[in-house]
């Protein structure tokens, strides 16, 4: 029997945040499809090597695109989000290699896959709160610079006292908009710059590793740390799921 992520304690949980969605019911193969998911997302194998003990592949398949472009995942990823403690929160960007398979989607708009040196890549955006939990994270092509990508990240963030970034995010702009929402931007100028950085909290940027930590968990599963979804919401739904198991033990 292939191994299992879901305890019957969590999978209760989930259980009762899907219902809020109003698209699953209490049914014993949802579990199971929701394992066959999590399996995919871990091994990172293609959906038709999903084993049979968590039914057919293509049912399995059906279910994870259909969740994927109601953003039910998304939405389940907002839910277990709710309770982050904002008085920190730590933004960083990850690169992610895409994968042969995840190229030529048949779509007309961008689906986040740049070139950059390490050939078709991905780049994860990402917001963690004061206890080092994913809360906002936005997907780019790898070609993307942080600080480029940061106005948007920024925006759909809560309301923080401290906003803390290293120096890739050096900008005037970021900074202003970080004043905007009444936070502290901990952002140190790079070695060129002629205003220093004698005003930073040097004690809080030494805690900005949480957002590293956080990509480190998240690339242990297949999954995510190479992109083998064409879709950009089928890679984003899939760094969801990471994200949700995260914050699960959290919810009580």
């Amino acid at each position: 029997m292939p191994r299992t992520m879901l305890t019957d304690d969590r999978w209760d949980k989930l259980l009762l945040l899907l219902r809020h969605t109003g698209r699953i019911y209490n049914k014993t193969e949802h579990r199971k499809t929701f394992e066959g998911i999590l399996y995919r997302m871990r091994a990172g194998c293609p959906w038709r090597d999903v084993p049979d003990f968590f039914g057919a592949w293509s049912a399995i398949y059906r279910r994870f695109n259909l969740w994927s472009k109601k953003g039910i995942i998304i939405e389940l990823f907002k839910l277990l989000s709710t309770e982050s403690d904002m008085e920190w929160q730590f933004i960083d960007g990850s690169i992610v290699k895409a994968h042969q398979h995840s190229t030529g989607a048949a779509s007309k708009k961008h689906e986040g896959i740049g070139k950059s040196v390490a050939g078709n890549t991905t780049k994860i955006h990402m917001a963690v709160d004061s206890y080092g939990l994913p809360i906002v994270f936005d997907i780019t092509g790898g070609e993307v610079h942080d600080s480029k990508a940061a106005p948007f990240l920024i925006k759909q963030l809560p309301r923080a006292d401290y906003i803390v970034a290293d120096k890739g995010y050096d900008s005037e702009l970021i900074r202003e908009q970080v004043r905007a929402r009444k936070a502290i931007p901990v952002i140190p100028r790079k070695r060129n710059s002629k205003t220093g950085n004698a005003y930073i909290d040097w004690c809080l940027y030494k805690y900005r590793h949480l957002v590293e930590n956080v990509f480190a968990r998240l690339k242990h599963y297949r999954g995510i740390a190479t992109r083998y979804d064409k879709l950009q919401r089928n890679y984003a739904s899939t760094l969801a799921l990471g994200c949700c198991l995260m914050w699960l033990p959290m919810n009580v």
